[in-house]
């Protein structure tokens, strides 16, 4: 894409003393005055008058290192140095639409005759047998501006903006503030003024918050994000070694530069600013910012998660370790060769049994943001999902539907528990369609229920929609979400599934939370001898004293009309455990048949115990 005709004059000034660089055009020495003034006192002016530690031993001409007025070599502008032939390891990631990037061309291949230290910086054409310099005119034992060959973590460049879009990540034309090379072409020079350090590293614009990267990298919705606006203290943390600059003290100054690095990332696809010891790569619980084992890189004692979101209320005086609950015996493992780079859209749902932070979380949007159930709440903004019907969603809407990715036609051929209507899909089990599932797609089909609110949670109704993460979330508070739990599967409570286990409230703790006990061991929706109270057997009561636990009979998602086949009614998430209700003598299932209301049959054997249509009402 060409630049419009019309632009600022300070835009004129700037694009012609720097794309100079790339093209045939006449250097323009009047135009960069101020910033040829400004480099005296930089790293650029290798004279005998220059600040740092390689230059000149006799040579106080400045401009001579990189430009001669005479006999130079074809390269604009008047370039004084010869550009042998290099052959370099680019940069490289399946996310890239601009590639596979050619080798370094136009000024970046200018730049490069130095940085990538292949040969001394006194070797100019003029004057013929270059210049003498201390330490032989090249960069001291690990510098960061020797790249050498390998420039497979560095930014890429080299390439025609516009093979990168459509990209709705990226301003949609090449910004008019940045310097191009060719036809737009993205270049070192894109970011880098050779000529003027006023913004440091030689930066065209001062980079904090980010400033300098949201130029072209334009995500809707970073500037509301936690990583943009945090304000916890960065202090002792930032940079990392063997970086000592820039020196910013907040998270959201530092911005993207917290997690990227546009020169030497570790993790080179994403231009990731971390490492970890091998096997493990970065992650952001592994040796990162969501863990306090070891202590996080960027936070400092005294600071927490409750001070990352600017504006927002703390919600808890200490930050959220998610890197101890991932490590948990049930939990979203973590593969130990992913990163922080989430699946492609279709790995979930090909059978990937591990996942990332970024499968659940976008770093790019998440921010403290509450919702209420179906709805995403802000700290899963922006993810990729799969709807009640199956079918993949950019960006899910619902909670459920980032779960879907991966618990509903993906989910592995494994029961937890043997059932009558066996299923492993959840996508199907929570269907409003069915005969009866917990309330996570659609509003329950039953609103009678004696049991809600609990004492526990007062504000539950049979009315009220929940999430997965209702029962599926870290056992000890650490977090609402689903990291892990010392209780399978990922529970937020005890929930006992074996046979023979005295009730008590531990035992029945995460169903305890919304049904009221009282009200079940008062037998007032499953009823005990025809009365609540009454002298009979059986009702809730009567079963938990057996030992019979809930998930004996009921299943705890919901019962997909599809499967059940002549299995009986499936009201109440009634789906019985085959291993604990047997079907009577020449029957195929055991049996349970819906009568009305707070009424019904059994038609099975359990515990030795024939229920040959067996009434409750």
């Amino acid at each position: 894409m060409r630049r419009p005709a019309t632009e600022l004059p300070r835009l004129l000034a700037r694009r012609a003393a720097l794309a100079a660089l790339a093209a045939a055009a006449a250097f323009a020495p009047a135009a960069r005055a101020q910033n040829a003034a400004n480099m005296l006192d930089t790293k650029h002016n290798l004279s005998i008058s220059g600040p740092g530690t390689v230059r000149a031993l006799t040579e106080d001409r400045i401009c001579i290192f990189c430009h001669t007025p005479h006999n130079s070599t074809p390269q604009s502008p008047l370039w004084n140095r010869e550009l042998p032939a290099q052959t370099y390891t680019v940069y490289a990631s399946p996310t890239l639409r601009a590639g596979p990037l050619p080798q370094p061309t136009g000024p970046t291949k200018l730049c490069l005759s130095c940085h990538d230290g292949m040969i001394a910086m006194g070797t100019v054409v003029n004057p013929s047998g270059g210049i003498a310099m201390s330490g032989g005119g090249r960069f001291p034992p690990g510098s960061l501006s020797e790249f050498g060959l390998d420039l497979s973590g560095h930014h890429p460049v080299s390439f025609p903006y516009d093979a990168s879009l459509p990209n709705p990540e990226l301003a949609p034309t090449p910004p008019e503030e940045l310097v191009y090379g060719g036809v737009d072409e993205v270049h070192c020079i894109t970011c880098h003024d050779p000529h003027d350090d006023t913004n440091g590293r030689f930066l065209l614009k001062d980079n904090r918050y980010s400033a300098l990267c949201i130029t072209c990298h334009r995500i809707p919705g970073w500037e509301f994000a936690a990583h943009a606006v945090s304000s916890v203290s960065v202090v002792g943390s930032l940079p990392r070694p063997p970086k000592t600059w820039p020196t910013w003290t907040t998270l959201g100054e530092w911005g993207c530069e917290t997690c990227h690095t546009p020169h030497f990332a570790p993790t080179a696809p994403q231009l990731l600013n971390f490492t970890s010891a091998p096997p493990n790569p970065f992650s952001c619980t592994s040796s990162g910012c969501h863990t306090t084992d070891p202590d996080p890189p960027h936070l400092v004692a005294g600071t927490g998660a409750a001070a990352t979101f600017a504006g927002a209320a703390p919600a808890s005086p200490r930050r959220v370790d998610i890197g101890t609950q991932v490590r948990r015996p049930s939990a979203h493992h973590e593969p130990p060769d992913a990163g922080t780079v989430g699946a492609s859209p279709d790995a979930a749902r090909s059978g990937v049994r591990s996942v990332t932070c970024a499968d659940c979380h976008n770093p790019h949007l998440a921010r403290a943001e509450p919702a209420e159930a179906p709805y995403v709440s802000g700290l899963v903004r922006g993810v990729r999902g799969v709807d009640r019907n199956g079918a993949p969603v950019e960006q899910a809407r619902y909670e459920y539907e980032i779960c879907f990715k991966c618990h509903g036609d993906a989910t592995a051929d494994f029961e937890a528990v043997p059932r009558v209507v066996a299923s492993t899909n959840t996508r199907l089990d929570f269907e409003t369609s069915n005969p009866s599932y917990h309330p996570v797609v659609g509003m329950g089909r039953n609103l009678d229920l004696p049991s809600m609110p609990s004492t526990l949670a007062p504000d539950m109704s049979a009315s009220r929609l929940i999430y997965c993460t209702t029962c599926h979330a870290d056992d000890q508070g650490g977090s609402r979400g689903p990291h892990g739990s010392n209780f399978a599967p990922i529970l937020k409570e005890r929930y006992e599934t074996a046979d023979g286990l005295a009730e008590s409230y531990e035992s029945y703790a995460l169903c305890y939370r919304c049904h009221e006990r009282t009200s079940i061991l008062r037998d007032d929706s499953f009823r005990r001898g025809g009365a609540p109270g009454g002298a009979g057997r059986g009702g809730h009561s009567g079963h938990l004293a057996a030992g019979i636990s809930c998930a004996a009979c009921h299943d705890p998602h919901g019962v997909d009309p599809d499967a059940a086949g002549a299995s009986g009614s499936h009201t109440h998430l009634i789906n019985f455990d085959r291993r604990v209700a047997l079907p009577l003598p020449g029957a195929r299932y055991p049996v349970f048949t819906d009568t009305g209301s707070f009424s019904g049959s059994c038609a099975l054997v359990c515990h030795g115990v024939v229920h040959d249509n067996l009434s409750y009402r």
